[in-house]
């Protein structure tokens, strides 16, 4: 979808940031344990595959984890992009009852499974659909961070409703984290380089 936006008007909103001080890792996870999360497809802080974005198949990545602290009960996965031309991040999935002894998601796990299936369900992104909404910078824009953060939840945590959003996710999970891990995946569209004028030489 935002592969149609300008080259020009990315370029113009380049300054234009949610920012990561608002993912929602850095608003609740503070002096908490770190869950390692990692994935087989990419390094933290490195490009994601074309295969994940809406410039390929568009399936979610694999992720893996660490074994969470005693006394987990479920885990919440939420993927956020900290660079999305708006005023918050751009939600790009959400899990919710993940099993504390899981330890992985499955590449293209993240879909529609309408009110979820052994005890977890997949939310909605910030499209209202459930399941996992492809990276899709604007060209020009410059490299968005994707920010895959996974929370490890007490006993305690309330349901956060059928197919929740962001939203109500941190409402459920505020007070409850034992720990929370961050892996970031890095994307953009990237500008050709330019031609220059017709008749000029090429230098020696």
């Amino acid at each position: 979808m935002l592969e149609h936006v300008p080259a020009w008007l990315g370029r113009t909103l380049s300054g234009v940031r949610a920012g990561p001080e608002k993912l929602a890792v850095v608003q609740l996870a503070a002096g908490l344990p770190e869950l390692e999360l990692m994935s087989p497809a990419f390094a933290h802080g490195g490009r994601l595959p074309p295969r994940f974005t809406a410039d390929g198949a568009g399936a979610s990545p694999p992720l893996v984890w660490t074994a969470p602290p005693a006394g987990t009960a479920r885990l919440a996965l939420l993927v956020e992009d900290a660079d999305a031309p708006a005023p918050q991040p751009l939600v790009h999935a959400v899990i919710w009852g993940l099993a504390a002894e899981s330890g992985r998601l499955e590449e293209g796990a993240i879909a529609a499974d309408g009110d979820g299936f052994a005890g977890r369900d997949v939310g909605r992104n910030s499209f209202f659909r459930e399941g996992w909404l492809p990276p899709d910078p604007p060209t020009g824009h410059g490299e968005h961070r994707y920010a895959f953060q996974l929370f490890a939840l007490d006993a305690h945590a309330p349901d956060p409703g059928g197919n929740p959003g962001r939203a109500a996710l941190v409402e459920a999970m505020r007070g409850h984290l034992l720990a929370a891990g961050l892996l970031i995946g890095t994307y953009s569209r990237e500008e050709p380089a330019p031609v220059g004028p017709v008749g000029a030489t090429v230098p020696s």
